[in-house]
Formats: structure tokens, sequence, C-alpha cells
């Protein structure tokens, strides 16, 4: 997943987790393990599974343990879940595997904004910090060498409004000081933006300032919501200013399904769907690996599984046909999703809609591409 001077990227799944946190609490365990088993077959990599959270202020992860118990791992993904605390750990550490074991870095976390930390966690930004030094003793104590620190509400809050680079760099500074004193490496760094505040203009700045303040950084991982439209952008300005030295983590959501609850947006906090995102890196270079028709299919999947209508645009109007799927010429008239949907269902999605067409279109261009395509006759 590299092209020449280009971060590495990998894409993280989280639909299941970040998706269904916002959707009905009364969807099936039967349909949420379909729907991850087909996420399983695409090709993604890593796929966080839900969180194991209070099912009584998160009842839509109720059912966690009973979906790790029925699904079917793939081997080639690595599967993670989130937990907020000690209990949370313990309950996640019984399904290791099918998830996946710790990965050994030590982790901090700062919210900028101390009304959206304790909307969501019920802790203070200053209990965060306060905690500090005590999670890096821990981590120090067991051998960690290389930690991640992250910065979340980066960029902005719904309460207080946009924060600036120099608060996330001092957030940032505060975090690797202590694992620093502690004997640890910080590798890594994490901007998540729960309120959909980023822009291209201030995460390509901020991408600029880690590498040109912080070389012992090598991974920078993006968690964009994207209810103000810019989460997609703002990935890519960051992926311009990382080089072959870093890898660049975007974290993405079959159909773009995902929200807080907490932060006042709902279901309209979106984020970057992963088959959009998938399209667009792929027609960067960038191979992902990922089978774009079968993801393209999940995301329908989804769709029937929450049972509205998703976010995702490549999975509506489908990928850019190659040279051996273009449309046909003389097709009628396409007006409707449904119709649409001929890329992957074929014609009968727009049979008997109008064709006003009185020849049949010729295009000596069309003639060109086809004629590169057809096979060369043996002798």
């Amino acid at each position: 997943m590299t092209s020449p001077a280009r971060p590495a990227v990998e894409i993280i799944e989280e639909g299941m987790r970040e998706g269904m946190q916002i959707e009905s609490a009364g969807i099936s365990v039967a349909a949420k393990v379909d729907l991850l088993d087909a996420l399983s077959a695409t090709g993604l990599r890593h796929i966080v599974v839900g969180s194991f959270v209070s099912p009584r202020w998160v009842p839509q992860m109720a059912a966690i343990e009973e979906i790790l118990a029925k699904f079917a791992p793939n081997p080639a993904v690595s599967y993670t879940a989130l937990a907020l605390n000690a209990q949370g750990a313990q309950r996640r550490a019984a399904f290791v595997p099918p998830l996946a074991p710790p990965d050994g870095y030590g982790r901090s976390m700062v919210h900028l904004c101390d009304v959206f930390v304790q909307r969501n966690t019920a802790r203070t930004a200053a209990d965060e910090v306060a905690a500090l030094p005590q999670t890096v003793r821990d981590a120090a104590e067991a051998g960690t060498t290389e930690a991640i620190v992250a910065v979340n509400a980066a960029w902005g809050s719904n309460w207080l409004g946009e924060f600036t680079e120099q608060q996330r760099t001092e957030c940032i500074e505060r975090q690797m000081d202590a694992w620093s004193a502690g004997g640890v490496t910080t590798t890594g760094i994490y901007l998540g933006d729960p309120m959909s505040w980023n822009t291209p203009r201030a995460v390509r700045s901020q991408a600029r300032e880690i590498v040109r303040r912080w070389p012992s950084v090598t991974t920078v991982h993006l968690h964009l919501h994207d209810g103000r439209g810019a989460a997609l952008p703002s990935a890519y300005a960051a992926l311009c200013e990382l080089d072959q030295r870093h890898k660049l983590i975007i974290d993405a959501s079959v159909g773009g399904m995902g929200g807080c609850p907490y932060c006042g947006n709902g279901r309209a906090t979106k984020m970057i769907p992963t088959e959009d995102l998938v399209h667009f890196l792929e027609g960067e270079g960038i191979d992902t690996g990922v089978d774009l028709a079968a993801l393209i299919e999940a995301a329908h999947l989804a769709e029937r599984v929450v049972g509205h209508e998703l976010y995702g645009h490549v999975s509506q109007a489908g990928p850019r046909p190659g040279p051996d799927a273009l449309y046909p010429m003389d097709m009628p008239l396409v007006e409707t999703i449904e119709q649409a949907q001929h890329f992957r269902l074929g014609p009968r999605v727009y049979a008997g809609a109008p064709a006003p067409w009185k020849a049949p279109i010729h295009s000596a261009a069309r003639d060109a591409v086809e004629k590169t395509i057809q096979p060369e006759e043996t002798p």
C-alpha cells in the first residue's frame, strides 16, 4: 500500500463500532454478524468489531460478546475492539483471539474540549492530564518502549469553538514529555475529531508541523468525522504532507455511517465512507488490497441492516468504469438511485425507462477503446 515518496496507508474499518453505536439498538445479532462477515471478506485488514462499554448507556453494544462468538474470523484480518475502562478491558481480554492481542504500544489521550470529554466519559481533561504519570509508570514497568499520544476533539468543539495548532502542539508535547520522562519514545500521534471540525488547511498544517517538529513520530492516525463534508479532503491533505518514512492510518466506516450521541450531531456526524476512501486511494495510485466490488456489496448490505440509505458515493454511482465495463451508449435515461445501480445489478434495473434516441448512438472514440480490449486472434 505504498507509492514513491508517499506514506504507507492503513485503513481501519469502523462500521461495526462507530457506525453501529449510533444506529438502532434493535438491530439483530444475526444481521450484525452477516455484515461483519461480509466486511471480513473484502480484503480490509483491520476491522473494529465494537466496544466493550456499558449497555446502559450504549445499548447498541450490549451483544458484542455474542457477535464475537458467532462471526467467522478471517485469519488475514486484525480484529480489535474499544474499551474505555479496566472493566471493559477485562471483558475484551476474554476474546483474544479472535481479537488481536495488545500491540505493545503505550497510549495516552487528552481532549481539548473539556465539555465533550465529560459528556462522553464522565471525566475532565484535567483528569486525563493528572492520570498521565501513572499511565506512563504502568506501561514502563510492563516493558513498553514506544507510545502513541492522542489529542481528541483536536480541531474544534461544538461548545467551545475552534482550537488552534498551538493548543494541539502543547497537548501533544505535554504527553510526549511524560512518556519521555518514563524512558518511552513517542512514535505515533492520533488526532481525533468527533465533532467534524477538520478542514484540509488545518489538517495539512498540523501534518506538516508533525513532520518538522517530531522526527521520532512515524505514524499519524486520523479519526475524522464528516458531518461538514471535509473529512476525505482533509485526509488527503495529510497524505500529501507525509512521505515514505511515515504510515498514515485513516479510520473509515462502510457507507459512511457513524456518529457520537454525545457530540450534538448524531448520525449527521458520519465518517469517511470506506468504499469512497478505497476508490479515492486507488485513483491516487495507492494499492489498498481491497476488493472494491465486494466492499460496495457490503455497503448495500449495511443499508439493509440499518434500514435506511447511507452516505457513500461510490456505492451509489459506482466506481469509474474501466475499459471493459463502460456503459452501453444506447442505455435509456437513468434518473433514480435505483436505476443507477445498473453498474452492479445489470440493465434490468432501468428496464422500461424512456429512451428518446431515434437512431443508434455511434462513437469512433468508443470503437477505438473497444478495439484495445479485444483479445488477439490466435493464428
